[in-house]
């Protein structure tokens, strides 16, 4: 299983890298394991704002479906529409073409409740 040593992580297993005040959101390779086989995602309207922890979309796979938790606050200002016509790029490359949404940072601050790689794995159980 890949954990990116470049990457924050929430514990509700969403990723985050961060580039200045932008970051970009995606789920994690042990998430997309667990869901299976993606066939929908449903993704934020460019402009809207969440605080940390809130839902903002959700995935759908072929036995369940699952919220989406944003890892810190935001407000988006771009999506992946390629998940729209190719959803299982979330199961093939959950990483670099899987990503879902980037968003401009409200607080900064926020970055530091994420967990690191080692943290991470550690939660996952692995």
């Amino acid at each position: 299983m890949n954990f990116p040593e470049n990457l924050l992580y929430s514990k509700e297993h969403t990723w985050l890298q961060v580039d200045g005040q932008t970051g970009t959101i995606g789920i994690t390779e042990f998430a997309q394991s667990e869901l299976g086989e993606i066939v929908y995602v449903e993704l934020p309207r460019v402009g809207q704002s969440f605080n940390a922890d809130e839902i903002f979309g959700s995935v759908e796979a072929v036995k369940t479906t699952s919220d989406l938790f944003m890892p810190v606050s935001g407000k988006i200002v771009s999506i992946n529409d390629a998940l729209t016509k190719e959803p299982e790029l979330v199961n093939s490359d959950p990483f670099v073409k899987g990503w879902m949404i980037k968003i401009e940072l409200d607080k900064r601050s926020e970055v530091n409740y994420l967990l690191d790689t080692k943290a991470y794995r550690l939660l996952s159980g692995l």
